[in-house]
């Protein structure tokens, strides 16, 4: 984990009509896909706590920031630490990715495309929400239909909520004859300490035991997890 310093480069409303921020920082700070920083901005003197921002792109240079501090404009300084938290880790021999996107879009889901298409692997989309503009080559289908498409994927990169973990558990039909699903889970949860004091808030319930978001995910291997 380091310290350092963002430029914002530019801000804008994404597709969903949310805050995000193009935002500069050096190679060191840049997140994976999955994984988060904290970021203040200096000159909101009303925020008691960072914000968690999460990657929806990536480049050598920055990071497309979703649900940045606020009052920003071209040119504000952030204060940033991290990466934090264990991120999407895809397979070098995946071939057939499906990427499942329940409440809040694919966003954050979306840095892991480009990478996928640079293994020529084939990518699926299944989303229920207002998507942005995707590349011609991801095929985009709808939740209900994910369940037909187990034996087409041999990895999953799903974002949800915590709430919604029983859902996913539904969606993937009888777990127990999917056990050698590959895949792994981005939970979404509240993480106001964000690894420094163990708080327990955003506890995520596994096969055996509890797990911390902020340190131990947000990505979690599916298999691991209590559906």
């Amino acid at each position: 984990m380091r310290k350092g310093l963002g430029w914002v480069r530019e801000v804008r409303l994404d597709y969903q009509g949310h805050l995000a921020a193009w935002i500069r920082c050096s190679p060191d700070l840049l997140p994976e896909p999955g994984q988060y920083l904290l970021g203040w901005n200096p000159q909101d003197r009303e925020a008691a706590l960072g914000a968690t921002l999460f990657p929806g792109e990536i480049t050598d240079q920055g990071f497309l920031a979703l649900d940045p501090p606020r009052y920003l404009e071209p040119g504000t300084v952030l204060e940033l630490r991290g990466p934090l938290g264990k991120g999407f880790r895809l397979p070098t021999g995946v071939r057939r990715l499906a990427l499942v996107a329940f409440e809040d879009g694919p966003h954050r889901l979306l840095p892991l495309v480009g990478r996928a298409l640079a293994q020529q692997a084939a990518v699926a989309l299944f989303c229920d929400l207002p998507l942005p503009s995707l590349p011609a080559s991801l095929e985009v289908s709808p939740l209900a239909t994910l369940p037909d498409a187990l034996g087409w994927a041999d990895f999953l990169a799903v974002d949800l909520r915590l709430e919604s973990l029983a859902d996913l558990g539904k969606h993937l039909g009888d777990y127990s004859a999917h056990r050698s699903l590959n895949g792994q889970v981005l939970v979404q949860t509240a993480m106001p300490c964000s690894t420094v004091a163990e708080c327990g808030v955003c506890a995520v319930p596994l096969r055996r035991g509890w797990k911390y978001a902020c340190k131990d995910g947000p990505v979690f291997d599916l298999r691991t997890l209590e559906l």
